[in-house]
């Protein structure tokens, strides 16, 4: 059970490190948003964590999670309503800053109920 909880950890760990690195690539974003030729960023890591949980990876603890996993890549959308070509939408950003806090707060509330529980066991369930 604890090696699982441990497991698990790690893998909320590394999610938790995409989500705040998601945090700060979309206040780049924002504060470059009158940037002329300025191309918004995105953190890529939900790809590589969603083919590791396909394959099964992750639920026979042999997953390769790692902070290499997490990438930032330039917006491939070659659309920009904005003449100085600059394609960042403030309301979208504001959008995915708020979904973003959210997923990072979820996943610290998970995070502290697997520690809450291991305390619990070491505890002797009192």
């Amino acid at each position: 059970m604890i090696s699982n909880l441990l497991f698990t950890n790690r893998n909320l760990e590394k999610a938790l490190d995409a989500s705040w690195l998601r945090n700060e690539v979309i206040s780049q974003n924002i504060a470059n948003s009158d940037t002329p030729g300025y191309k918004r960023k995105e953190v890529r890591f939900e790809e590589f964590l969603n083919s590791e949980m396909k394959t099964g990876q992750i639920s026979r603890g042999q997953s390769k999670l790692s902070g290499s996993n997490i990438r930032i890549v330039e917006d491939p959308a070659e659309s920009s309503y904005r003449s100085d070509g600059n394609n960042v939408d403030m309301e979208n950003e504001m959008a995915l800053l708020s979904a973003n806090s959210l997923r990072y707060i979820t996943l610290i509330q998970r995070i502290n109920g697997d520690f809450s529980k291991l305390r619990t066991v070491i505890k002797g369930g009192s």
